[in-house]
């Protein structure tokens, strides 16, 4: 460096005089006679006190330093100040209250020096950031020793040489970035990893090393980032380290060593280009190093991680003008034709053939563009243009800096601050100054931009300017900028979801692969997302749909090259967590959207028994049946929701489809739960086992989460019959037993999910019951014991499963307890009865909660039942016809009238439609203010209606009209009987 005084130094004008003229009066009064400043002197004064009030106020706090540059130059100046540091450091010791003092106090000094260098043009901009590296260097070093003295005095280390406390030590901080570079910004953070050595560490007593490393680390950042009346020495970002929202301040070699070898990022390969010690343990850092060295440069660099490092450039779009650059506001670090722009061009091809070629491991911008150059990757123009550029922005970041110590990089909007900075930077004016940057940074942009200029470009249907960048320790602003403008509501948020992915925090992003993947394929998915009705809510579900996945590479690989999926995948997160949450756990099922037939029309019982039979057949033992079965029937139901969910089908499909699901899911676990029983019980000879269903499974209206209302039934040749195998069973245990089997086949919870909950409570007698009714039993039971609810009930029964001959039988006694002539008024007065009951227990005023809500499924349903019952005795067509056509059966019998079956009917459909949705969509009870938009957009679409707000409406008007039919149907009547209306 340059160590002649100031003779030949041409400091820049004051931006702004009156300040440097309040400056100078300020200076003559404290200097009170003394000598005047040599040579330049009285100009640099000017320059410092009208352009920087950081600076002018160094001076005055440090006016010895200040003639110092002036007298001896600034690399005297510079060496006085470090060794000032060193003696007041060896004075503090191992006392951190003792040492923060002259850290800070030699920070203010090194700053004045550098920049009073830089400024009169005594430095180069290179010089100037190796000599703000090396006084970083030195800081963090005595920092680091300080503190490891002061844990070798608390016994928590043994020091093999205190004096030397570093040495040996097991501790390494690394810098990276600018510090990394030994090209660190006037007013930069430090880019710093705290590592250590468990192996090495000298640990005393019962100290365990991530106790001591971490406390170690947080109390650096701590030490350094202090402010006080003197300052402070740096900003520190540990945010470099591995994983660092999972990891403590300070990682072990073992850990960081692993986290590189399995999750490191290409981004993270970029940045340890430039990594290395600034203190602690020599030898422990160099072995680390060294143990990285194949993660940051691979040899053989495969056309993934290529495309990968491409993806991260392709990604990124400047903010200012979108094609033309505009000074006023230009960000010269982050901003199109910026630094970081050169750092990128340099640190790409670096990663790409510095693995073969050692000569291009070199962690400096401009050695890194010779070396380029001299390995004939770039040519000698180029490379010198982007040198000669690089250090001109270098300049313009400094003296942004400058002014108030500020890590800023945008240049001011404002005229008059404008003004001041081309001053500051020996410019007449801002026009001079816009037009030599305008030329510099469209310089760097044609060459930088042509780079990647053949690759695909991944922002296509971004917002004009767009910028999407996931990569680094910092939420890049204009990516912040670009999410807002898609839809986002909180950019931060999204930032930090994507962030994580690409650190391989889940199982599904763990993978380099999947990853690489993941970074083609971001762009894309959150322009599904922001597709989305509320497109944070649509991302947060997709992100912890992505925990649930086991491994990434198949999906990603799947959106890669169907992109159409990507929307509906985004529809089911967005509209259905419940579908999501199945998708989680079976991601191989969205594939099957794509395959012929997904949306054709549902298929039926027939098609369903024969397809589950297909799955069954390569099964060998009763698991592997009640595995295939399982995981055909949560297929089969999937496909049904997707449907369901787009608008596909409705209710009035999708109840029956689902129904019948469960139909040939029963008949076909019923067989194997018997098959396994017989083994050990044998049958029983001539004896069987009907499988009822009622509530909805019964009315073929089951939806998504439905329970299966079941009722088991037996039948033997006599009383005393009992099982023939190894441990006979009588009839009753038998057939309790084995339906208590069968119960647990379908509802176990396994790897494919729960199937169905299973409720009993319909049998006679309720959960007081036996589990199986002999049929005599029940047919007694049913003549002169049923109550009217369990006669309402068994109007929607039927036998799912069973021999024909029990089947035929127990439809026989249905038809007979249903059509026994009724006293109409008694019944009306006990259905009024028994909905006032239900309305005191679950009545809502919510017209969303169709089922209770006062003119909802349930009065629709009785209005049903009752008549049913009232008019069966004289029209046994109303049984066995099913609960979809049951209001034109009444019409047809004359018990409504065209007008009210049509109501009733359309009513029905409704409340089928939205309730159905509901429980496809979610687990719990719908609350209309926290709902997703996506599930009240296809609520409005089940509803029949083309906004969730018109949905209310319809339900409140449609409600009223049943609850007037209930009361002049069922209430009056009641009313006419002696009770009173519902």
């Amino acid at each position: 460096m340059n160590s002649t005084p100031f003779a030949g130094a041409a400091p820049p004008r004051p931006g702004d005089a009156a300040a440097a003229e309040r400056g100078l009066a300020e200076w003559r009064a404290a200097a009170d006679g003394a000598a005047p400043l040599p040579g330049a002197g009285q100009a640099l004064l000017e320059a410092l006190f009208g352009n920087s009030p950081f600076l002018g106020r160094c001076a005055l706090d440090h006016p010895a330093t200040l003639r110092a540059v002036l007298e001896r130059g600034p690399e005297a100046a510079l060496a006085d100040i470090l060794a000032a540091l060193a003696a007041g450091m060896r004075a503090a010791g191992g006392d951190r209250g003792a040492a923060g003092r002259p850290l800070r106090v030699a920070r203010r000094r090194a700053a004045l020096v550098c920049a009073a260098a830089d400024i009169a043009g005594i430095w180069s901009g290179k010089e100037t950031t190796a000599a703000l590296s090396r006084f970083a260097d030195a800081a963090i070093g005595h920092a680091a020793a300080c503190l490891l003295r002061e844990a070798h005095d608390r016994r928590e280390l043994a020091l093999p040489d205190p004096e030397a406390p570093q040495d040996g030590s097991g501790l390494i901080v690394l810098g990276l970035g600018k510090l990394g570079g030994g090209e660190l910004n006037f007013s930069s953070d430090v880019d710093l990893i705290v590592l250590y050595d468990a192996d090495a560490a000298p640990l005393a007593g019962r100290a365990k090393a991530h106790d001591v490393f971490i406390r170690l680390a947080q109390r650096l950042g701590q030490l350094l980032e202090a402010r006080t009346g003197d300052g402070y020495v740096f900003r520190c970002d540990f945010r470099l380290r591995p994983d660092p929202a999972a990891t403590p301040a300070a990682v072990s070699t073992d850990a960081a060593e692993t986290y590189y070898a399995t999750l490191g990022q290409n981004w993270e390969r970029g940045a340890m280009i430039k990594a290395r010690a600034v203190a602690g343990d020599a030898a422990a850092a160099a072995a680390f190093l060294r143990a990285i060295r194949s993660f940051v440069w691979r040899r053989h660099l495969d056309f993934a991680a290529i495309r990968d490092i491409q993806s991260i450039r392709r990604q990124i779009r400047r903010h200012r003008g979108g094609g033309e650059i505009a000074v006023a506001g230009h960000n010269v670090k982050l901003g199109r034709g910026g630094i970081r722009d050169i750092e990128y061009f340099v640190q790409t091809q670096q990663l790409i053939w510095g693995g073969r070629d050692p000569a291009l491991r070199v962690r400096g911008t401009e050695e890194a563009l010779r070396a380029l150059a001299a390995a004939g990757r770039v040519e000698d123009t180029v490379a010198d243009a982007l040198i000669e550029s690089y250090w001109h922005l270098r300049r313009v970041e400094h003296r942004l800096q400058m002014v108030a110590d500020g890590q800023t990089h945008s240049l001011p909007e404002d005229a008059a601050e404008m003004a001041r900075i081309a001053a500051f930077l020996g410019h007449d004016g801002p026009e001079p100054l816009a037009r030599e940057l305008r030329g510099v940074l469209e310089r760097v942009a044609g060459h930088c931009e042509g780079l990647f200029a053949d690759a695909k470009p991944l922002d296509a249907g971004l917002p004009e300017g767009g910028n999407l960048s996931f990569t680094g320790a910092d939420a890049d602003p204009d990516t912040l900028v670009t999410l807002k403008r898609m839809g986002f509501r909180e950019p931060p948020t999204v930032s930090d979801i994507v962030s994580g992915w690409h650190r391989g925090r889940f199982p599904a992003t763990r993978g380099a692969r999947a990853r690489e993947l993941l970074t083609e394929l971001v762009p894309a998915l959150l322009r599904a997302m922001a597709a989305a009705p509320n497109p944070d809510q649509a991302l947060a579900r997709f992100d912890t749909f992505l925990r649930g996945l086991p491994t990434g590479v198949q999906l990603f690989s799947l959106f890669t090259a169907r992109p159409q999926l990507l929307g509906l995948v985004a529809e089911i997160v967005g509209a259905a967590p419940r579908i999501a949450n199945y998708l989680s756990a079976r991601p191989a099922a969205i594939d099957a959207v794509l395959t012929h037939g997904f949306f054709d029309e549902l298929p039926d019982r027939d098609a369903c028994r024969r397809a589950l039979a297909a799955e069954l057949a390569f099964a060998d033992d009763l698991q592997g049946r009640l595995e295939a079965a399982r995981k055909w029937a949560a297929d089969a139901k999937f496909r049904v929701s997707v449907q369901q969910l787009l608008g596909t089908v409705g209710a009035a499909e999708a109840g029956p489809a689902l129904s019948d699901i469960a139909d040939v899911l029963l008949e076909a676990m019923l067989d194997a739960a018997a098959d396994e029983f017989a083994v050990r019980h044998g049958r029983i000879a001539g004896g069987s086992l009907a499988v009822m269903g009622f509530g909805k499974l019964g009315a073929r209206l089951l939806s998504r989460g439905s329970d299966l209302d079941l009722v088991f039934i037996y039948e033997t040749p006599n009383a005393a019959a009992a099982s023939d195998g190894r441990r006979a069973l009588s009839a009753s245990a038998f057939y309790a037993r084995l339906g208590q089997r069968l119960i647990t086949a379908l509802s176990a919870r396994t790897g494919e999910g729960l199937l169905f909950e299973i409720d009993m409570r319909l049998r006679p007698m309720g959960e007081g019951g036996p589990l199986a009714s002999e049929i005599g039993a029940w047919e007694r039971y049913y003549r002169s014991d049923a109550w009217t609810w369990e006669l309402m009930a068994l109007s929607r029964a039927r036998v799912v499963a069973a021999p024909p001959a029990l089947k035929a039988r127990i439809e026989a006694l249905i038809r007979e307890a249903l059509t026994r002539p009724r006293d109409p008024g008694a019944l009306a007065s006990e259905v009024a009865d028994m909905r006032r009951r239900i309305a005191a227990e679950h009545g809502s005023n919510d017209p969303l909660t169709v089922k209770h809500v006062a003119g909802g499924l349930v009065d629709a349903e009785f209005i049903a039942q009752y008549l049913t019952l009232r008019d069966a005795a004289r029209h046994p067509e109303l049984v066995g016809g099913g609960a979809r056509g049951v209001y034109d059966r009444l019409c047809a019998a004359g018990a409504l009238s065209a007008e009210d079956a049509a109501t009733l009917s359309a009513a029905a459909d409704l409340y089928y439609n939205v309730q159905a949705m509901q429980r496809l969509s979610l687990n719990v009870p719908l609350n209309a203010d926290d709902a997703p938009e996506g599930l009240r957009r296809a609520l409005a679409r089940a509803g029949g209606v083309g906004e969730f707000a018109e949905l209310t409406g319809k339900l409140r008007e449609t409600q009223a009209r049943v609850h007037s039919l209930f009361e002049s149907i069922v209430g009056a009547a009641a009313a006419a009987n002696g009770g009173s209306e519902s």
